[in-house]
């Protein structure tokens, strides 16, 4: 298995803790016990990560390194001992993922390239990466998934994605400066996203500012 820079490795492990918090968060909404905390967080944090993988026909990378599932464990461990029930909860949510977000969308298009896949499947990969763990949190949690609810979300992930790749693969960037340029596209776009309520619609309402007034 290739290893990881360790630029990339700090990235990953970043967002493996965000996302994790972020599935937590989402336990104790649903008021789960601390298994369920556990549970949700570590799936949040690993899943977009095993999805990629998995379609790459790629060794899954938490099972030969097992820093990743420690990670989560105690990030969603904490949260569950720190975690209380306030009206910003959710938030808190939507923001740890944001974060999470924007550092998976880069990392699995670098994993996705040094695997040897072609340019439009690793960035693609970024995207799956992004936004897989976000996905199955949801749909487990009973909720609504982030990337069917309209947002600029998965396109978040897939501009993110995009620019690292770019300068990476065609540009020939310096790595910490395509990392901080994808990371902060992806992130800038999610932010947005979140405090305007940029979405995108159906056909006739290609973009949305603002809150909806009705359902």
């Amino acid at each position: 298995m290739t290893e990881l820079s360790p630029s990339i490795l700090a990235i990953m492990y970043f967002g493996d803790v965000v996302f994790a918090v972020s599935g937590a968060l989402t336990a104790g909404k649903n008021r789960m016990d601390v298994l369920g905390f556990v549970l949700i967080g570590t799936i949040t944090g690993i899943g977009g990560g095993t999805t990629r993988d998995l379609l790459l026909g790629r060794t899954v990378w938490w099972t030969q390194n097992p820093e990743e599932l420690i990670l989560c464990f105690v990030a969603a461990l904490i949260t569950f001992f720190f975690v209380r029930e306030t009206a910003d909860q959710s938030r808190w949510m939507i923001w740890s993922d944001a974060l999470g977000l924007a550092s998976f969308g880069l990392v699995g298009c670098h994993v996705a390239l040094e695997f040897g896949a072609p340019f439009l499947i690793a960035v693609f990969m970024g995207m799956v990466t992004a936004t897989g763990g976000g996905v199955i949190r949801d749909t487990i949690t009973n909720q609504r998934p982030m990337i069917m609810c309209g947002q600029l979300y998965a396109t978040a992930a897939l501009t993110g994605a995009l620019v690292y790749g770019v300068l990476v693969h065609y540009l020939g960037a310096h790595e910490i400066v395509a990392e901080v340029a994808g990371f902060g596209t992806a992130f800038a776009l999610r932010a947005a996203a979140i405090i305007f309520d940029i979405r995108m619609g159906p056909p006739g309402e290609f973009i949305k500012i603002g809150k909806r007034t009705g359902n």
